[in-house]
């Protein structure tokens, strides 16, 4: 009787934990922990490096090509008289969470970073841990976005003037990071 009785109280506790989890993710409070955090678990050749893959595409160095010449003179170009690193119009797609509320972004996201991994992928503050990202359910219940062409449209789309047609497929083999079977 009496390990019924823990086990009515555990199971209590459980059901209230989750409901309170749930709603919180309802209300979409998810926050941007930033390329760093992710990094922890996804820098291992083991599990993927999908770390140094990402270091290796143009998206690691989004913000950083905005102070280059060739994005002045792109700028100037576009209308934009300033800097664009400074620049909404650039930033929106250049810097991942641009614009979210500052309430959202913890200590460690730093917008330098450029398009990092939660452009695509969404705010990871309810995902990144071992014991939910090891269940892509949980993961997505918790805000995880398994990346589709519409994600990517976003930003590669005809507003940018250095747009060039969007080929998804052709696009996805550049940044593609698969974790290994296990």
């Amino acid at each position: 009787m009496k390990t019924r009785g823990i086990f009515l109280v555990t199971a209590m506790a459980v059901v209230m934990a989750v409901a309170a989890y749930s709603i919180a993710l309802a209300e979409g409070n998810h926050k941007f922990v930033g390329v760093k955090k992710c990094s922890m678990c996804h820098k291992s050749e083991a599990k993927g490096n999908q770390h140094g893959k990402w270091l290796g595409t143009s998206h690691a160095k989004a913000y950083e090509r905005l102070a280059s010449p060739e994005a002045q003179e792109t700028a100037k170009k576009a209308g934009v008289s300033g800097d664009p690193q400074k620049e909404p119009k650039c930033l929106k797609c250049h810097v991942t969470a641009y614009g979210v509320d500052s309430s959202l972004l913890t200590e460690s996201f730093v917008q330098a970073d450029g398009v990092q991994c939660e452009a695509c992928h969404g705010a990871g503050s309810d995902y990144l841990s071992l014991s939910v990202m090891k269940d892509t359910a949980k993961s997505v219940a918790a805000g995880l976005i398994i990346p589709t062409k519409e994600v990517c449209v976003q930003c590669h789309n005809p507003e940018s003037p250095n747009y060039k047609e969007f080929n998804y497929e052709e696009s996805l083999k550049k940044v593609a990071h698969p974790r290994p079977k296990e």
